[in-house]
């Protein structure tokens, strides 16, 4: 349901009747320059306008539900968050040369985008046994503290769990509900849909491959680039990306552009995502350092030190990775000893380079696609916050972050273009 076009439902004890949306939003969608000027602010008046209305439908069914889940949800989605998955779908359309016929659909497919989210970060939280997201209390964590004085022991972390999980499946249920109402052209809605389907899959199979992997302790570097494609490069770049130029209407060679720049670039991002839990500031980060290493993880990171350990001879190296990860109480002078290995093997500097050389790959698609130049530059500039990177040439072979002695990286690399190239294809079908 658009705002614009809400009805009153019959439990929210209100006579049926249209309910439109407030001014501000009706000439966000008739002007898109408004947007442009502030894509988060937008996105994130459409989503107060379709929570405010959802939490309302939520409270009339029961109000325990509509306090403890939807209004929770809510907070969650509106009170953080920068807004990237929207805004790539926003600035793919302006650059495919959609306008004020687009821009109210690309709203609402961006809100879709920020609840999806919301979906996976409280589902995450749960599965990694996070108690804070964002410098608060996880929506987990939240539910269990409110019911400690009257739930005991053991089952008000249940509760809290069993809580969180039932959010994320609302959050997802309003967010199918915002791309089943998106109103397009026949071709283009339908590509919308198909989009949306199969992002929903690849980031399950994200999600279960690092699942599986922390589970059997895998420290496989092809099963870490695997798991960062579905979970991430997918995910939080390349199908935002493909919904705002299916959206724009955008032929094949502009499509085909932005999915590969897009491939990389979310590559990119989740190898920085790697970087920033071990050497991050948990003032920027909202967590403590060292969740994925105490968790065991299997991230691109540590597969690339043990890699760089095994073929050195680096017995201590190995040693102390082997008696750390999946270590939950690892105390921080055993994490010292784990980030110490993470340099002295030159795994840091190696994804560091590698994060270069994709944001480099992926300026390079994105100069090839000729685009309009409203969305150009702005797209341009957050693929390249996203990445983390300046998108400086990689270094020489023989340089010391130059990942000689690795030749696994090697073919990687050349996986990560192929599967750019097929990007297109699967965003057609």
């Amino acid at each position: 349901m658009r705002p614009s076009e809400a009805k009153d439902h019959p439990v929210a004890g209100r006579p049926p009747g249209p309910c439109p949306a407030p001014a501000h939003l009706a000439r966000d969608g008739r002007d898109p320059r408004v947007v442009d000027a502030d894509v988060p602010a937008a996105v994130g008046r459409v989503l107060q306008w379709v929570l405010a209305e959802r939490t309302e439908r939520a409270t009339a069914m029961d109000p325990d539900f509509g306090r403890d889940l939807a209004e929770r949800l809510a907070r969650f989605t509106l009170d953080g968050g920068k807004r990237i998955r929207s805004q790539f779908t926003w600035w793919a359309m302006r650059a495919c040369g959609g306008g004020a016929a687009e821009a109210d659909a690309a709203l609402h497919v961006g809100a879709a985008l920020e609840l999806i989210q919301s979906c996976a970060l409280v589902h995450d939280d749960v599965m990694d046994g996070s108690r804070l997201r964002r410098g608060r209390l996880s929506l987990h964590a939240d539910v269990t503290a409110q019911y400690a004085d009257t739930v005991p022991g053991g089952a008000g972390s249940r509760l809290g769990e069993a809580a969180a999980i039932l959010a994320g499946d609302l959050a997802l249920a309003w967010a199918d509900d915002l791309v089943a109402d998106v109103e397009a052209p026949r071709p283009r809605a339908r590509a919308v849909r198909d989009l949306w389907s199969l992002m929903r899959t690849e980031m399950v199979a994200g999600q279960y491959l690092d699942l599986q992997g922390q589970a059997l302790s895998s420290r496989s570097l092809t099963r870490a680039i695997r798991a960062a494609c579905l979970k991430s490069a997918l995910y939080s770049v390349e199908r935002p990306l493909a919904l705002g130029a299916a959206l724009a209407g955008a032929d094949a060679a502009r499509s085909q552009a932005l999915c590969s720049a897009g491939r990389c670039v979310g590559i990119a991002f989740q190898l920085r995502d790697d970087l920033s839990d071990v050497f991050g500031d948990p003032r920027h980060t909202g967590k403590p350092i060292g969740g994925d290493i105490r968790a065991g993880k299997p991230t691109y990171l540590v597969a690339v030190a043990q890699a760089r350990a095994e073929a050195a001879g680096d017995r201590r190296g190995l040693a102390v990775l082997r008696r750390s990860l999946g270590r939950a109480d690892l105390p921080e002078s055993r994490l010292a000893e784990v980030l110490d290995v993470l340099v002295a093997t030159g795994a840091r500097d190696i994804v560091e380079a590698k994060i270069d050389r994709l944001a480099g790959h992926a300026m390079r698609h994105l100069e090839s696609a000729q685009l309009e130049p409203e969305g150009h530059l702005p797209l341009r500039d957050l693929l390249l916050a996203t990445a983390g990177s300046c998108a400086c040439p990689p270094p020489p072979p023989g340089h010391p972050n130059a990942e000689d002695g690795l030749p696994v990286s090697l073919l990687l690399t050349a996986a990560v273009e192929a599967a750019a190239r097929r990007a297109p294809e699967e965003a057609a079908r």
